[in-house]
This record gives C-alpha cells, sequence and structure tokens, in this order.
C-alpha cells in the first residue's frame, strides 16, 4: 500500500529500511529503543511507514497492533508543516480500521505542548494522565531528560486516542 501525496509518498516500511529506523530514531530519541507505560519499543522490528520526498525519506511512524486497538508508537517528520505527520497518521488509521481495531491511541509527555495540539487537531482525545509514568520509565532508559520542551519537567504520560465506529457486520 503507497500513499501518494502532492509533494511525498507514504510506503510500509519495508526489510532494507530497518537499518535506517534505527539510526533515525536513534537520533531523534537518544536511543534505538524508546519506552511507554512501562513498555520498551524497539521502533526497528514495529511496523510503519516511510513518507519520502524525491527519494529521501523524511518522516516515519512505526506503531502495535494489539487485540482491537492500534498504539502510534513513534511519529517524527524532518520537516514541519508539509502534511507528512498528518499523512502518516492517516496511514496507520487505514491499517488500524482495516484491521478491525476500535481505537488508535499514542502516549506523548506532559511538556510536549506542541504534539498535545497537534493530536488533538486530528481529532484524538486525551483520555488519561498517567503521573509520574516517565519516572518509571527512566529506571528503563535513564537517558530521558528531566527537562523538556519550554522548559517544562518531564514527569508524566498523557494518553490520547482516537475512537472508530464498529462497522456493521
Amino acid at each position: 500500500m503507497i500513499f501518494r501525496m502532492l509533494n511525498f509518498n507514504i510506503r510500509p516500511v519495508a526489510a532494507d529500511d530497518k537499518g535506517w529506523v534505527d539510526e533515525f530514531i536513534a537520533e531523534r530519541w537518544g536511543g534505538n529503543f524508546v519506552v511507554a507505560h512501562d513498555v520498551i519499543y524497539y521502533p526497528c522490528e514495529l511496523a510503519g511507514f516511510v513518507a519520502e520526498r524525491e527519494g529521501e525519506k523524511v518522516g516515519l511512524v512505526t506503531y502495535h497492533l494489539a487485540e482491537h486497538s492500534c498504539e502510534i508508537v513513534t511519529i517524527d517528520s524532518t520537516r514541519s508543516n508539509h502534511g507528512l505527520g498528518t499523512a502518516l497518521i492517516e496511514a496507520v488509521k487505514t491499517i488500524a480500521q482495516n484491521s478491525g481495531c476500535t481505537r488508535l491511541w499514542l502516549v506523548t509527555t506532559n511538556d510536549n505542548l506542541h504534539a498535545l495540539r497537534f493530536y488533538q487537531k486530528r481529532g484524538f482525545e486525551l483520555v488519561a494522565v498517567h503521573r509520574n509514568a516517565v519516572t518509571r520509565s527512566r529506571e528503563l532508559k535513564p537517558g530521558i531528560p528531566l527537562i523538556g520542551a519550554d522548559g517544562i519537567p518531564i514527569r508524566d504520560e498523557i494518553e490520547l486516542e482516537l475512537q472508530f465506529t464498529k462497522r456493521p457486520l
């Protein structure tokens, strides 16, 4: 499945992308793994989509399907305000709905005001605040900074979700 957009393409992560995914995540997330809700994820082992523009990889989303939900584990774009993030979410949303999921969800941190704004503008709703969850995550990944965007201490995980209506059988 390839999504063709005006200036870029969205395609599934392929086996030969694994090395790039590992490097891209390490560069943007401070290591080749991420921690959320007490789980360690290796994005290079997850399903995902790559955004490409003129042969250059400019974005990535990774996700995890479990039962009737789909979690966006990572999402990154090298170019802001070009629609890449929205297109990556739409690709995962399509997979989630086609897989029978009833929700698409993700976790971000309390300091990430840009992400909170971005997700809510795309229909996601805040459903939970997991107080001091990042403190526990630092036990698994000590490199997580204490202070984040805009000088805000990073402490909590905020869970957002987009619910799907069930299709009639």
